[in-house]
């Protein structure tokens, strides 16, 4: 039994000849129609002019690259009126016009381009047996992110930033949360140029995003008649940081502890100032207070180690780790700290030239930060003025440099006492404590458990800071934003300077909370993207682009765009 199988690289395409080359890669020579059809009047013609030649990459065959070697026919149109006299066979089945492969090869290309990038997808199709420049693959994405933007008009989106070089500079990602797909990455991270994109989307109707006012202001200007989202997760977090930094003056783990209230509340405003007040009599008293509190620390870590207690039990009933107390075990009196080398982004290095100048009357903050650039200065303004407030504000006089900041309810006796874990006896931070403090019962591990019960019997804050999460909570999985203004209400006439401020911020975005409530959309989505986006960023060595990172994480189209 005999059977005849035919191929042809395309629809009126006739296979002439296949032969090899003495390399082991093949040649397949094949001709065009018999006849044409003029593109302009769409008449047909027999008519001869000459030929052309293409030669096209096709599919390998068993690991050897493939040539397909097409002659075309070049036609003269018999049609007197129309203005073209001659054209040439077009083979879109094949490939598009001027390319250098075929339109199967071409998808491939750019399937693996978008998944692998430039040099990992040159190494696999040269594997596979189609040689390709890196170049040219990164070419073709570029071609296809350029042309996308034949979809239907995005309703709902989500916006966020992310991180070129952190602290540095940024860039900002649009994800169409409907369709789960990127719409745009834009280089930086502005009102201006986030505003004139949602201009360009009329369709958009919800805007969903952080809490960054910079987004805020650019979805008012750009997409006015949309819906602005607050995403919940940065809402949750935010009441986390505001609870860790309510906890964070009521019982510190550390050996500040054990000083006398009044100890404590100087040595907190030492920490406040960051070191970066004249010396002053006051300041000096704050330097003895916290002398003072190692002195005690030092010496009960001696105390227990006279006992016969080791290192590791020491370790477990005062909280601070085995090394730290091995090494003070060494010293038989207290050792100084080491204070860090200063550095040109700290003013404080050039704090001789600062002193003499606030000395002489110079004191605008402008005209020494103008003097300490030229100087060698790399850090910010910000930061300058920072320590030239704290030098105004200790020279005014009768002013009390400690700022009041309430840890409990008004009237009551703070709870300094820090709280240790029932299970290991280490003091619980506040980090630790907000982590614990918005998990709900159910999600809580048995050690979790007792940290929690014994935080809520040691700590009147943490109670409260406990009943103010879970009925924020609670808000949100009830859907119902009704009862968020008596939850912001009650938060701010809390007396706890912190769960206020935070509740102060939801009323003045009240509209976008209330809908991260009532509507499902939530900025998940883009984030997710951004996790995909610093992994390819990081796949490519940190070398990729705005245009090259926007080829890769913009959909990839297969359908008609194609590699010269």
């Amino acid at each position: 039994m005999r059977t005849q199988s035919k191929w042809s690289p395309g629809p009126g395409i006739k296979v002439l000849s296949v032969v090899s080359n003495g390399d082991g890669d093949w040649v397949v020579s094949a001709c065009g129609p018999s006849s044409g059809i003029c593109p302009d009047c769409r008449q047909q013609s027999g008519s001869r002019h000459g030929w052309s030649y293409r030669s096209l990459q096709d599919l390998p065959i068993q690991g050897n690259e493939v040539t397909v070697w097409l002659q075309l026919s070049r036609w003269r149109c018999t049609y007197r009126q129309c203005g073209r006299k001659t054209f040439t066979d077009r083979v879109p089945a094949i490939a598009s016009p001027y390319a250098r492969r075929t339109t199967r090869v071409a998808d491939i290309v750019g399937l693996l381009g978008h998944s692998t990038g430039g040099r990992p997808g040159e190494r696999l199709m040269r594997r596979l047996g189609m040689s390709i420049s890196d170049d040219t693959i990164l070419r073709h994405l570029k071609r296809n992110a350029s042309r996308v933007g034949d979809e239907a008009p995005a309703r709902i989106v989500g916006i966020d930033d992310w991180s070129w070089r952190k602290s540095w500079r940024y860039g900002t990602i649009i994800v169409d949360l409907e369709r789960r797909k990127v719409m745009d990455i834009l280089e930086g991270r502005s009102v201006v140029s986030v505003a004139q994109w949602l201009k360009r989307h009329p369709s958009i109707e919800i805007v969903s995003r952080d809490r960054c006012g910079l987004y805020v202001q650019a979805a008012r200007e750009g997409a006015p008649q949309a819906s602005q989202v607050a995403d919940r997760f940065h809402l949750i977090q935010n009441l986390r940081l505001a609870i860790e930094e309510q906890m964070s003056l009521s019982g510190r783990a550390t050996g500040r502890a054990l000083l006398p209230d009044e100890d404590i509340e100087t040595d907190h405003d030492d920490r406040a100032l960051h070191e970066q007040a004249p010396e002053t009599p006051w300041r000096n008293q704050l330097r003895r207070a916290h002398r003072q509190s190692r002195k005690e620390v030092f010496e009960t870590v001696h105390a227990l180690s006279k006992e016969g207690l080791t290192c590791s039990e020491i370790a477990r009933r005062t909280g601070y780790g085995r090394r730290s107390i091995a090494k003070w075990l060494t010293f038989e009196t207290l050792p100084d700290r080491r204070r860090g080398a200063l550095q040109p982004t700290s003013p404080l290095y050039f704090e001789a030239f600062l002193t003499q100048c606030w000395k002489d009357g110079n004191r605008r903050g402008r005209h020494l930060f103008h003097d300490i650039k030229n100087r060698g200065y790399t850090g910010s303004f910000s930061n300058l003025e920072r320590l030239l407030a704290t030098w105004r504000r200790a020279e005014k006089p009768g002013e009390d440099h400690v700022a009041p900041f309430p840890s409990v309810f008004v009237g009551e006796t703070p709870d300094n006492a820090p709280v240790r874990d029932p299970h290991t006896g280490h003091l619980i931070s506040p980090v630790v404590a907000a982590t614990l403090c918005i998990k709900p019962r159910g999600a809580l591990t048995i050690n979790q458990a007792r940290k929690v019960d014994a935080l809520k019997q040691r700590s009147q804050t943490f109670a409260v800071l406990r009943s103010f999460s879970m009925r924020f909570r609670g808000i949100f999985h009830s859907r119902t934003s009704a009862k968020l203004e008596d939850w912001i209400e009650d938060a701010i006439h809390s007396g706890l300077a912190f769960l206020a401020r935070f509740a102060r911020v939801l009323r003045r975005d009240i509209d976008a909370v209330c809908n991260a409530i009532d509507l499902p959309w939530s900025n998940g989505q883009a984030e997710g993207q951004i996790n995909r986006l610093k992994t390819i960023k990081r796949a490519m060595y940190g070398r990729a682009g705005p245009e090259r990172l926007r080829a890769r994480m913009m959909p990839i189209k297969s359908a008609d765009l194609h590699t010269k």
